[in-house]
C-alpha cells in the first residue's frame, strides 16, 4: 500500500497575511509547494492540499490539486490531517506523510525518506527528521527546537531548551558546544490509525509548557522514530522577510 502526501494550508496568518497566495516567481506559494511534492509523486498513492478556505480551494484547482475543504474549527495541523484521513477512508494502516503549505524548499528526497522510514519501523506510530545543530547560537534559539533520541532512533524528549544539557563543559566556565545536538525539523509521517486517536486526546502539560504538539504523543506513549535527514531543507516562508529570502533561493 502506497503512502499519500497531504499538504494543509490556510489562509489566515498572523505575520503573513494571505501566506499560501502570496506569489514567488509569478506562482502562489502554495503551488511551488505542491510541485515540489509532485516531484516524488511516484511514492504516494495521491496528493492531496488540505484547506479550509474557497479563496485557496479556487487557486489549487485552477493549477490541477486536488483539494480537500476541511472545517475552520482545527486548532492544528495534526487535527486537520485526522478530518482528511476520515473523508477519504484511508485504512489504520496508511502512511500519511504531511508536507508544510509554507515549505517550498523541502527536498524530495526528505519526503522519500519520511514514508520510507515510517513503513520500515512498525513500532513507531510516527517519523520526523533532524539534523545537527551547526553552532552554539542555533542551540540556544528557543526557536529551534531540539530533539534526543535513543538507540533505537525513537524520540526520547523535544524541547526549545538546550538539550542535551551538557554539564561538564558547563561547569569548566566553557559555553556548551552543539556537539551531539539535534535540531528537529519539523516534517512528519503518521499512520492513519495514530491521527483519528490524536484528535480526540487532550492536550498535556508538557505539550502547553513547551508549545509543541508532538510531545502529546510522547506523554501519550505514542513512539515517535527521528533520522537524520538525508538533506538539509531550505527556509519556509513566515514573514515578508522569509518570501523575499525564498524567492531568491529559487
Amino acid at each position: 500500500m502506497k503512502p499519500v502526501l497531504v499538504i494543509p494550508t490556510r489562509y489566515d496568518s498572523t505575520r503573513l497575511p494571505a501566506k499560501a497566495l502570496r506569489l514567488l516567481k509569478g506562482k502562489p506559494l502554495v503551488q511551488h509547494v505542491y510541485e515540489r511534492a509532485l516531484q516524488a509523486q511516484a511514492a504516494f498513492e495521491t496528493i492531496v492540499i488540505a484547506t479550509d478556505d474557497q479563496r485557496i480551494q479556487a487557486v489549487c484547482e485552477g493549477f490541477g490539486a486536488t483539494v480537500c475543504m476541511t472545517a475552520t474549527t482545527h486548532e492544528t495541523g495534526s487535527d486537520r490531517l485526522a478530518e482528511v484521513v476520515e473523508v477519504y477512508g484511508w485504512a489504520d494502516d496508511r502512511v500519511v506523510v504531511n508536507l508544510q503549505g509554507d515549505e517550498p524548499l523541502t527536498p524530495v528526497e526528505n519526503l522519500y525518506q519520511l514514508a520510507n522510514n515510517l513503513q520500515a519501523h512498525p513500532e513507531a506510530m510516527i517519523a520526523t527528521l533532524a539534523t545537527p545543530v551547526q553552532s552554539k547560537q542555533e542551540l540556544a534559539d528557543p526557536n529551534s527546537v531540539k530533539v534526543v533520541k535513543d538507540l533505537h532512533g525513537l524520540a526520547l524528549y523535544f524541547s526549545r531548551a538546550q538539550i542535551p544539557f551538557q554539564r561538564d563543559a558547563v561547569q569548566a566556565g566553557s559555553e556548551q558546544p552543539a556537539h551531539y545536538a539535534l535540531r528537529h525539523i519539523g516534517m512528519y509521517a503518521y499512520r492513519a490509525e495514530f491521527l483519528k486517536a490524536f484528535a480526540r486526546l487532550a492536550p498535556c502539560p508538557l505539550e502547553q509548557l513547551e508549545k509543541l504538539e508532538q510531545l502529546r504523543a510522547l506523554y501519550y506513549g505514542y513512539r515517535i522514530h527521528v533520522d537524520l535527514a538525508q538533506a538539509i531543507p531550505g527556509p519556509g516562508v513566515d514573514t515578508e522577510a522569509d518570501l523575499q529570502l525564498v524567492e531568491s533561493l529559487m
